[in-house]
């Protein structure tokens, strides 16, 4: 094979080596590091919402739901940081891989070029160049060996170009593989020092919880209170849409009655596209507010208390203080309402759909009015645990459905 060729094929086994495989399906160092990054700005909003909590109570649920949303945090911090790890494992043993097959080429091309001085200083011991010339016995004779010792001298050149171009490509691999190994070091000290604070968030959690259990019966009373005026509010909601389902088909009869295409036709129509559009927005609503699910969807068991579980017909958003509240989906304002214990209610209608807002302090939006996506209609409440959190529903007519579904990821 040829210096040529030979260094063509060392340049495709590098880019063959150096590219990752079609069927690979890990993911690539800018995606790692940006989820390590969308990972750590989620901590440092947590962090913002344990901090507030505390300045107003100590060992509060508040302070536990918080707690469990950082180590959650903490330990996708920590895979995010091991999947970098492990990238960069498989990148150094394909250069290790590289680096191997570039010396056996470079210790290849070497011995050839050895041979090839060898054959050169016989020839040239025997005879001299200029009598090996014309020596020959014809012309045409002369012009083959002319023209042999021109290839001789360029295949010599050219070997000792290709351990050149082999060798510098050897070099730049053993630099990558260096400052890849010098990155994976700085990775596992990461690793390490994350896993400590890990370590001493469960410690917390655990303080947390001790403190807690010895709080039972207050806890089981402001358990007791909060299903009251959740009790309330379903009862107020199933209402509202009873009135709403009413007025529809009223509307939908004195239409058929007219039999034109009268204001009150019109509106109903409006209400079956609106809720064909919000169907369609399924997964891609923004969320109603910044934060973590403090409380998830369905029954669940309660956090401190042993043997009790919780309903959720939504979904409890736990987020910072004074935080603002936005509509997630163009519609109108059915309801405004109060209730101990939870606050402020705004209840929108999306035709058939309906979305509850729970726990503000001040509400800017009124019974009647027409709401549009993103639009702010009040902010939350600190109740007495320092906690700030909103709880939302999604209903279709009266069925609860899990809003986790509906909101982006």
């Amino acid at each position: 094979m040829t210096a040529g060729k030979l260094l063509f094929f060392i340049s495709l086994s590098v880019a063959l080596l150096a590219a990752p495989p079609a069927f690979a399906q890990k993911k690539s160092k800018a995606q790692l590091q940006r989820e390590k990054q969308q990972n750590l700005e989620k901590i440092k909003e947590t962090e913002r919402i344990i901090s507030e909590t505390n300045q107003q109570k100590k060992n509060s649920i508040g302070e536990l739901n918080a707690l469990n949303q950082r180590i959650n945090q903490q330990e996708a911090l920590i895979m995010s940081i091991k999947s970098e790890v492990d990238l960069l494992d498989s990148d150094i043993s394909e250069n290790m891989q590289i680096i191997y097959s570039l010396q056996h080429d470079v210790e290849k091309l070497k011995q050839e070029y050895a041979t090839l001085l060898m054959s050169t200083q016989k020839s040239s011991g025997k005879i001299d160049r200029l009598t090996f010339i014309f020596s020959a016995q014809s012309f045409d004779q002369m012009l083959m060996r002319l023209k042999y010792m021109e290839q001789y001298s360029k295949a010599r050149k050219e070997q000792a170009d290709a351990i050149a171009k082999v060798q510098s490509v050897l070099g730049e691999q053993v630099k990558k593989t260096e400052i890849k190994k010098e990155t994976k070091n700085q990775l596992l000290g990461e690793e390490i020092s994350e896993n400590y604070q890990l370590t001493d968030l469960k410690q917390k959690q655990k303080g947390v919880v001790k403190s807690l259990e010895k709080e039972e019966k207050r806890l089981k009373k402001d358990l007791e209170d909060t299903k009251e005026a959740v009790a309330q509010l379903d009862e107020l909601i199933n209402k509202i849409i009873k009135e709403e389902i009413e007025r529809a088909e009223r509307e939908a009869r004195e239409a058929r009655e007219a039999k034109t295409k009268t204001k009150t036709t019109k509106v109903v129509d409006e209400s079956i596209a609106l809720s064909s559009s919000f169907e369609e927005n399924k997964s891609k609503f923004g969320w109603p507010a910044s934060g973590f699910v403090s409380q998830k969807f369905g029954r669940q068991p309660h956090p401190v208390l042993k043997n009790v579980w919780i309903q959720n017909d939504g979904i409890n958003i736990q987020t910072k203080q004074d935080e603002k509240v936005k509509c997630i989906f163009d519609g109108q304002v059915s309801r405004v309402a109060f209730f101990p214990m939870i606050g402020n209610s705004v209840i929108i209608k999306h035709g058939d759909y309906f979305t509850v807002y729970s726990g503000l302090k001040e509400v800017i939006v009124r019974n009647g009015q027409k709401v549009v996506t993103g639009q702010e209609i009040g902010q939350l409440q600190v109740n007495s645990e320092g906690v700030s959190e909103l709880r939302f529903q999604v209903r279709k007519i009266t069925v609860p459905l899990d809003p986790q579904g509906w909101l982006k990821n």
